[in-house]
């Protein structure tokens, strides 16, 4: 008859299960079964994955969830009772069972989750349908009554079930993983089956694929659970049973009751559910009152846009019409009302909304709904590049909104289409490989130094595997060959690298359904937020509306800074400057793009300096290229827009395509457009070629040459032969359209991105005061970019004055050409608090006096603790007061003006009233203060440095920039934003690197070693940024007298250390004074006979093999050279005749990318070497 698995615990029981979805099929088709079912705990995460994969392989999928019940009703949450949930299995039958299992699974997050999601048995009874139920393991609630004695209550229960899902549809369910309670309740269910008639199922409760990987899902559980796998009282199973078993293992485990074993097969020959892709659940618009025709209602609107954004011309009339009609055939008329109401809901409340994103800005019909405020005319964009008439998919438009305001906008959705038709998308963080490596050293108790010299020898890169790794990097070669305990580390972070470890919420995801979200797919509960539990991809192919709520910080920016220079030029609007301001481009040919979006990093500013942009198109233009793959063309781009007389076309007909990118294919659109005049293709059929260049594919590459070429009648394609090309030239137009394709960037999207950057560089330029203004507020949570922009602001002549209890606003402010820093950024001092006072200080006027002040905010949550604050942060100075007096007297202050108030509403004599005046009031305006001397230079900086992040009135490091100049020490803020860059720019400093820092050491924690020493943390900081140090005995016992000083000034020697995504650290090995004595033991030689010699960081070299000096990648490799300088070396070795060139560079991870996906994955190799 046959077996199937009914129980199975994918890596979607996420930290419990260890089957990987692939392998997990791949397994079950070598046992030779036939169905297998996914039943993870309470969730469906994977239903969809699973199923692709199980129909891949030829074997019939399961969907099923091992769900929780609720002890009592699912709404009942009292501790150490309604946590005490049963499991149960229930497997979809059919699409009712499917739907019915959404529902109870969205339900469970949604109004049953204490601890698990908990359904209970009334919210079973009423969504039965279609399912097929199990019994459960031993925590199912008939096994648990089995072993709590209660025999009487198991039956009842199973009588219970068998009446609710129907005779056949509920099975007791039999396990034997050789435990004792297992064995007592299988006697139970055979007693309640023999008395009964209710059939038997004999399952395994499988958590791994192979015997073998028992001991990798221990070490999930102890990832999960936050144990080592030495801990003695942890959560683990029992054995190694839980495996995918075969079925002649299961039929001896059963031999006695072969009807169980059989039963899993009948029942999956009766689940016969299928996913259905491709078919589209598109929502209903809902027409405003008198709109009847959603057809009609969106071509007036268009109609309406198009009167506006183009007047009187009818070839671009023609083409809306065009662009309707396929909207009209490919059913998309309502996605594209949703939208544009969303979006126009947006602007009509002043929420930023971005000029476009992605291909939507290639549409006419876009544009005149306002979707985008990019001309898709005007830059030669398609429509088809967004929809292809060829090839019917799902429209993308995504957009980015006010990250402050975003929600709004996904508020008014909710409310339009109900809570129900609204929901977020799920998204997961997997372990990459150095984070499963820290994970695992963790739990195998090794130490932090064995584990981070393992995460470290794993070479950079986003997706870089340990099996990659080990190929790559000697170093950690030679730990899993050399060490038994590392060579375990790696081989079971293999085994888990990859799988999910948390799930959480999408950044920007948003499905809008016609039907409550629950009838399509399960939800979950994020952080309050409902998401859907299938991943965007997933949903796109179920056919839903998926749309991208993107928060982009710098439109907030934006309008923050037009909204105050609209306090002196009232008319002002970001969207309507012009496009072509000089002094915008100067601005970017110098180099001062701090700020500016897009445009900020080292090397892309290098770029602009190159390039000296005078349009939009030249900003596009770098947006587009400053990537991998594509930058090789950047020195040729260059030099071109410097002297056009260097540009040459292949053909005539190329040149109105290409001349905007000065002869260089850039774009997807000039890979379209090339296809279209060239060899009369059509927009659609172009499409379609670009993207099957751009995935590889190569049956469809080579069989388009000859279409390109030479025509293909019954695509009505001429070729570009019979349109006058030679057919030498058109195959080398095709070569180099096919070396292009793959790295082209959509040019809508560049566009986009370009206008948003030209504006943020035009108000810099233009309006700098209010501009930094508000990008400072933006980033008050961000430190070191709070510092370079104050840095930045510096170089522009504009001063940052402190705050100031009547001059400053909540937020930074301009004032007499400077920015005042405004009150919101001061720590201790609430939101609610700064807004009172900024109405009592406009009713009220300015305030005179702290004690005045103290009075007219008392009872707006003016306490000790936030009084505090603003005086250490200087919000009184400039009344005169000396801070010290002010902190002496604040609590009197404060207590005065609350007996005042007391006072003054029970009508009783004024606080400050003298006795013997007869009870009138005293003259309230002079505070008496202690006559103290004010707080030092160093502690009144130490004071604004502790309530605002920053040092305003000066920086302790004035006195030793001097210092620090002479030790050569490096700013930290050079070494942070070394490692901030993007893959793209070379880095000045690298992991490993010797070098000295001079700051101030604003905190210092002590900690005991595994060894039981002793070491030390210091967070050191500069002018420029602040860093933190690690100091390890002897080093540590060498400065603890200067450590215990407060807040010392500091050299600190050492090599940068990082750590995965972590900002860099500096391991230290001297800590001295920052004087000039210290300064004299950092320069002079250790007195140590013989002297030891520095350690310098491995010295790196890039090796290339290529199969002949001749081969074509070798002239791509020396172009993107180019982008890479430095003093390290790139070695091109050649196969045929075993000689070598080398040549200087900078052997930095994105370099290292480009390299291998010109010459192969293993023709790349990183060598290092010890320096002497």
């Amino acid at each position: 008859m046959g077996f199937a698995h009914l129980h199975v615990h994918s890596e979607y029981s996420l930290l419990d299960g260890a089957c990987r979805i692939g392998p997990l099929v791949e397994r079950a088709k070598e046992l030779g079964q036939t169905a297998l079912a996914i039943t993870d705990h309470g969730v469906m995460y994977g239903a969809v994955a699973f199923y692709k994969a199980a129909v891949a392989a030829g074997i019939r999928p399961i969907i099923g969830c091992e769900v929780y019940v609720a002890p009592r009703g699912m709404t009942d949450r009292v501790h150490g009772v309604d946590d005490a949930y049963t499991h149960l299995v229930l497997l979809c039958r059919d699409e009712t069972g499917y739907h019915n299992l959404c529902y109870l699974v969205s339900a469970a997050f949604e109004r049953g989750f204490y601890g698990k999601p908990r359904i209970d048995w009334p919210l079973l009874r009423a969504h039965a349908e279609g399912l097929i139920c199990l019994s459960g393991c031993v925590a199912g609630d008939i096994p648990r009554a089995v072993l709590r004695g209660d025999y009487e209550a198991a039956k009842a229960r199973a009588v219970e079930l068998q009446e609710l899902f129907g005779e056949g549809n509920f099975y007791l369910e039999l396990q034997n993983h050789r435990m004792t309670d297992e064995a007592r309740v299988r006697a139970a269910l055979l007693r309640i089956h023999r008395e009964t008639g209710i059939p038997l199922a004999a399952t395994n409760d499988v958590h791994y694929i192979q015997k073998q990987d028992a001991y990798d899902q221990d070490v999930l559980l102890c990832i999960q659970t936050g144990k080592t796998l030495d801990s003695p009282e942890r959560l683990r199973f029992p054995n190694d049973e839980f495996y995918l078993k075969s079925e002649a293992e299961m039929r001896a485990l059963f031999d006695e009751y072969p009807d169980a074993v059989e039963n899993t097969q009948r029942i999956a020959d009766r689940c016969r559910f299928d996913f259905t892709f491709g078919h589209y659940h598109l929502p209903r618009f809902l027409l405003p009152e008198g709109e009847t025709d959603s057809d009609a209602y969106l071509t007036k609107l268009c109609e309406r846009g198009f009167a506006r954004r183009y007047g009187d011309r009818p070839e671009v009339h023609r083409r809306m019409e065009y662009e309707l009609d396929m909207i009209r055939r490919m059913g998309f008329v309502d996605y594209f009302l949703i939208v544009s109401d969303f979006i126009g809901y947006a602007k009509g409340q002043r929420i930023p909304v971005g000029p476009g994103r992605g291909s939507a800005a290639g549409s006419v019909v876009s544009y005149c709904l306002g979707i985008t405020d990019v001309d898709p005319v005007q830059y030669n964009l398609y429509f088809e590049r967004f929809l292809n008439p060829e090839r019917v998919s799902m429209p993308d438009i995504d957009v980015d909104f006010c990250v402050q305001r975003r929600g709004e906008v996904i508020d008014y959705v909710i409310r339009k289409y109900g809570a129900d038709h609204v929901a977020q998308i799920v998204t997961f963080g997997t372990m990459a490989a150095r984070a499963a490596v820290r994970d695992v050293g963790r739990v195998m108790n090794l130490t932090y130094a064995e584990t981070d010299a393992v995460a470290k020898a794993i070479p950079g890169g986003i997706n870089t595997t340990l099996d990659e790794a080990l190929q790559q990097s000697k170093p950690l070669r030679a730990m899993y060959d050399g060490d038994e305990r590392l060579h375990r580390l790696i081989d079971t972070a293999r085994a888990i690298e990859g799988m999910p470890r948390h799930a959480s919420t999408h950044a920007a995801g948003v499905v809008i359904t016609e039907q409550p979200v629950y009838a399509y797919v399960p939800l979950a509960s994020n952080d309050g937020a409902l998401v859907c539990q299938y991943q965007m991809t997933t949903l796109e192919e179920l056919g839903l509306l998926k749309m991208d709520f993107l928060g982009l910080r710098n439109l907030t920016v934006l309008e923050d800074a037009a909204r105050r220079v609209r306090r002196r030029v009232p008319d002002f609007q970001v969207e309507r400057i012009p496009l072509d301001d000089k002094k915008t481009f100067d601005m970017l040919a110098a180099g001062r793009t701090v700020g500016v979006f897009q445009l900020e990093s080292a090397g892309i500013t290098s770029v602009c300096m190159g390039l000296r942009p005078r349009s939009i198109e030249d900003i596009t233009a770098v947006i587009a290229l400053y990537r991998p793959g594509p930058m090789e063309s950047i020195p040729r781009f260059l030099a071109c827009s410097a002297h056009p007389e260097r540009i040459t076309y292949q053909h005539p007909l190329l040149e109105p395509i290409l001349a905007v990118t000065y002869g260089c294919i850039v774009y997807q659109e000039q890979v379209i457009e090339i296809f279209r005049q060239l060899a009369g293709f059509s927009l659609g059929q172009a499409d379609m070629i670009r993207r099957a260049m751009s995935k590889k594919k190569e049956a469809v590459i080579t069989a388009e040459r000859a279409a390109f070429v030479h025509g293909d009648p019954a695509r009505s394609i001429p070729g570009a032969v019979a349109r006058g090309v030679p057919e030498q030239t058109a195959n080398a137009i095709y070569d180099e359209i096919l070396a292009f394709a793959s790295y082209a960037f959509n040019k809508a999207h560049a566009v986009s991105y370009a206008i948003v950057s030209y504006r943020t560089a035009y108000m810099k330029r233009n309006y700098p005061h209010e501009y930094m203004a508000a990008l400072l507020t933006s980033v008050l949570d961000n430190t070191p970019k709070v510092t370079e922009y104050i840095a930045e602001c510096r170089e522009l002549g504009i001063r940052l004055l402190p705050p100031d209890i009547n001059a400053s606003d909540a937020d930074f402010t301009v004032e007499n050409g400077d920015l005042r820093f405004g009150l919101v950024a001061i720590k201790g001092v609430g939101r609610g608090l700064i807004q009172a006072l900024m109405r009592e200080r406009e009713i009220g006027g300015p305030f005179t006096a702290f004690d005045e002040f103290c009075r007219r905010m008392n009872g707006h949550d003016l306490n000790r603790r936030a009084a505090e604050s603003l005086i250490r942060a200087g919000c009184f100075d400039r009344m005169g007061y000396k801070r010290k007096a002010l902190m002496q007297s604040v609590d009197r202050v404060l207590g005065g003006a609350a007996s005042e108030s007391r006072m003054n509403l029970t009508g009783q004599m004024n606080l400050f009233s003298t006795p013997d005046d007869g009870g009138e009031p005293a003259d309230t305006t002079q505070l008496v203060l202690p006559d103290v001397e004010e707080f030092t230079r160093a502690e009144l900086m130490a004071m604004e440095r502790e309530t605002t992040g920053l040092y305003l009135t000066g920086h302790p490091m004035d006195a030793y920039r001097a210092l620090a100049q002479q030790a050569k020490a490096a700013p930290m803020g050079d070494i942070l934003a070394s490692f901030h860059a993007p893959d793209a720019a070379p880095h000045r400093y690298r992991d490993g690197q010797r070098v000295v820092i001079a700051g101030i050491c604003t905190a210092s924690r002590e900690r005991a070693t595994r060894k039981n020493t002793r070491m030390a943390y210091l967070q050191l900081e500069d002018d420029r940024g602040s860093m933190e140090v690690i100091v390890f005995s002897p080093a540590l016992d060498a400065c603890r007298d200067l450590l215990a000083q407060e807040t010392p000034a500091l050299f600190v020697s050492g090599r940068i250390s990082t750590r995965d995504e972590s900002d860099p650290q500096l391991v230290a090995d001297q800590v001295l004074p920052l004087s000039e004595q210290g300064l004299e033991k950092l320069c002079a030689p250790p007195h140590r006979d013989p002297p030891p010699r520095p350690e310098a960081p491995p010295r790196r070299r890039l090796w290339v093999r290529l199969p002949t000096r001749e081969h074509p990648a070798r002239k791509r490799i020396e172009l993107i050279l180019q982008m890479f300088p430095g003093d390290e070396q790139l070695v091109l070795v050649f196969e045929d005749t075993g000689k070598r060139v080398a040549a200087h560079c900078c052997v930095h991870p994105a370099l290292v990318e480009e390299l291998r996906s010109l010459a192969g994955q293993g023709n790349v190799a990183v060598t290092e070497e010890k320096t002497r």
